[in-house]
């Protein structure tokens, strides 16, 4: 099952659609954690691959992330194939922070 991370207070309010998902280890996560203004969820790729990820078309879009970007696409796919609307972000998490730093987040709704 999938594990929440971190869910920011203004994604709760506004009514942010759309779930990032962390294919890091617990130790990476826990050494660059990544605060979004989005919910973000934990859940290893051998679950995506297994099938038991847990999740579900009601968390909106996902964008799935992972250290470096090579892991995000393969599960990035498998998430489509379960029916799931989902896209890897090809720059890893060090992208995804720059991203954010930058104010240049991807909209997940679109």
């Amino acid at each position: 099952m999938p594990q929440d991370v971190a869910f920011s207070d203004s994604a709760a309010s506004s009514g942010s659609a759309g779930t990032v998902i962390d294919l890091r280890s617990e130790q990476a996560r826990a050494a660059q954690p990544l605060r979004l203004p989005s919910r973000v969820l934990a859940v290893s790729l051998a679950q995506i691959e297994d099938g038991v990820h847990g999740l579900t078309p009601d968390l909106g879009p996902l964008l799935v992330v992972c250290e470096r970007g090579a892991r995000s696409g393969l599960a990035a796919r498998l998430l489509r194939a379960d029916g799931l609307d989902a896209q890897a972000y090809a720059g890893g998490v060090g992208g995804l922070l720059a991203a954010e730093q930058d104010g240049a987040l991807p909209d997940l709704t679109t």
